[in-house]
């Protein structure tokens, strides 16, 4: 599976792109802030062409560029749970971070919702771009929070590392950490009880892509994550 990321130019949100190979269509995940051009680049260098864009949950830090990104005819994929979220991302922010954020990028009046927003739910499995990808409900950070796990590696991965699936967390599980729950919407008690449910039980061969920061991998985090220690499934 050919997957790129790179960070976007506000608060270092990755964005991924997952394809069948060169010249396919692919998946867009969590576009970020500023996000666009690098995108075209990238877009460009491999030849591909978006089909669908996957969102984590609703931080604006995560769909701040769906919109155009969707265009006309894509769609843009969100647990239901957060779907009023595409609404008006800005209003979640609190007063201090709205004015923060409309100072640096422009009133929140500007704010379009994509033309086509497509509600997903636990457990679902949905076929874009020729690849199955399974919706894994999270919530905690936010209440639609979701993991998206693949059946398949990115390209080139070393085969010692004995992997054997991607999971893209979002911002539920980071490398050394987990998302924050002090937000709107977020809840401690939903985050403990989805690192239990949900986070603990996938297996160690799973690659973890997170919505910030390095990749890792389940059995590393298993190991040395502090939030994750005490913590039966």
């Amino acid at each position: 599976m050919l997957t790129v990321s790179f960070p976007a130019a506000a608060f270092a949100t990755n964005c991924y792109l997952l394809a069948r190979g060169p010249g396919e269509e692919c998946l867009v995940v969590d576009p970020g802030i500023g996000v666009l051009d690098t995108l075209r680049e990238v877009l460009a260098q491999h030849g591909l062409r978006p089909a669908a864009v996957l969102l984590t949950h609703g931080h604006l830090d995560h769909v701040f560029s769906v919109t155009p990104v969707c265009g006309a005819g894509l769609a843009a994929y969100i647990h239901a749970d957060d779907r009023y979220r595409l609404k008006d991302p800005v209003s979640t922010l609190g007063p201090e971070l709205v004015a923060m954020f409309e100072q640096e990028f422009g009133s929140r009046d500007a704010w379009q919702e994509p033309t086509d927003v497509v509600e997903i739910r636990d457990r679902q499995t949905v076929r874009l771009a020729g690849i199955d990808v399974e919706v894994l409900h999270a919530p905690g950070h936010t209440e639609g929070s979701v993991m998206f796990a693949i059946a398949d590696l990115p390209a080139g991965l070393a085969a010692d590392l004995a992997l054997d699936r991607t999971v893209l967390s979002g911002d539920v599980l980071f490398a050394g950490s987990i998302g924050r729950t002090d937000l709107v919407g977020g809840s401690d008690t939903a985050m403990q009880r989805s690192l239990r449910e949900v986070v603990l039980p996938l297996s160690d061969t799973s690659l973890v892509l997170p919505g910030h920061g390095p990749a890792t991998t389940m059995a590393r985090e298993r190991s040395t994550n502090p939030y994750l220690k005490g913590l039966s499934s």
